[in-house]
């Protein structure tokens, strides 16, 4: 028979090892996501230091900084209009359709607007609609008003294309908001757009700041609805440039690397600047889901 102190004893000894499996598992886990995303920069970076035209393998070390690749880059592909030209319409997109998505959800989530729910199904619905289907009549559609080959018609498809998602983002995130705030600001006369503005979005900054980021990278990233809508190269966006730059100079591995690192520089400086916000929206999204 088992005596009650060997039965503690394996017992403990089973916790304990759990407990270190646990300690260790999570850091592991952690390396192997921070590897699988380095990489692939590490691996860019070491490319576009190479001679230009340098046949590449692995993870060749260069003999010498080669800077020279990023302004040969820059002046072959004219990334100055192109850098140009996803910033405006990253200013044009991304401040529209956070308070257009900021506002929808606010309705959704807390106003009796009639027939709600079939409104936020429909809106649901363009989440399941891949872009690839609607970019043909979008193009027809655009081109009988004018707006084709324009930066208001690029912006409005990316608005567009980006409100499902904002809409079911932000309609989480104020439906989980207390309310004893907007009863209590209710009680104090305090209008529906009173309580959104002093109230509500206070509260709201790591969600919207969220929403903002993914609204940036998602509109730089941007390639199928650039490639079609606009046809002047002096109009393109920076990754349609990088397209038309890759069969160009598809050959030339360092330079392309060195395109493509300048491509996706602004994104990078972008979520390193709102990464403590941007956490916390995921995690409070995360939290409150």
């Amino acid at each position: 028979m088992t005596s009650p102190t060997k039965v503690m004893t394996g017992s403990g000894a089973v916790t304990g090892t759990r407990a270190v499996t646990g300690r260790f598992a999570a850091p592991l886990v952690l390396a192997l996501f921070m590897a699988a995303v380095l990489v692939p920069f590490a691996s860019l970076l070491l490319a576009a230091l190479q001679p230009a035209g340098a046949p590449l393998t692995g993870f060749a070390l260069p003999d010498g900084l080669h800077l020279e690749n990023f302004s040969r880059a820059w002046s072959a592909a004219g990334f100055g209009t192109l850098l140009r030209s996803s910033v405006v319409i990253a200013l044009c997109v991304v401040p529209a359709a956070v308070v257009c998505a900021t506002l929808a959800g606010y309705a959704l989530a807390t106003l009796d607007v009639p027939g709600r729910g079939r409104l936020y199904a429909y809106l649901l619905l363009g989440l399941s609609i891949p872009t690839e289907g609607t970019i043909i009549p979008l193009y027809y559609d655009l081109r009988a008003i004018g707006l084709t080959n324009t930066v208001p018609g690029l912006a409005l498809a990316e608005i567009a294309a980006f409100m499902p998602f904002g809409v079911f983002w932000m309609r989480a995130h104020f439906s989980t908001m207390p309310r004893s705030l907007m009863e209590a600001a209710r009680l104090d006369g305090a209008s529906s757009w009173a309580t959104l503005w002093r109230i509500l979005l206070p509260n709201s900054r790591p969600a919207v700041t969220t929403l903002g980021v993914l609204y940036f990278v998602w509109s730089w990233n941007q390639f199928l609805l650039p490639l079609i809508l606009i046809q002047d190269p002096a109009r393109r966006t920076a990754p349609a440039g990088l397209g038309f730059f890759t069969g160009q100079f598809g050959v030339d591995v360092p330079l392309l690397a060195a395109a493509t690192l300048i491509v996706i520089a602004p994104v990078v400086l972008v979520y390193l600047f709102f990464q403590r916000h941007f956490i916390s929206g995921v995690l409070s999204g995360a939290l409150k889901g």
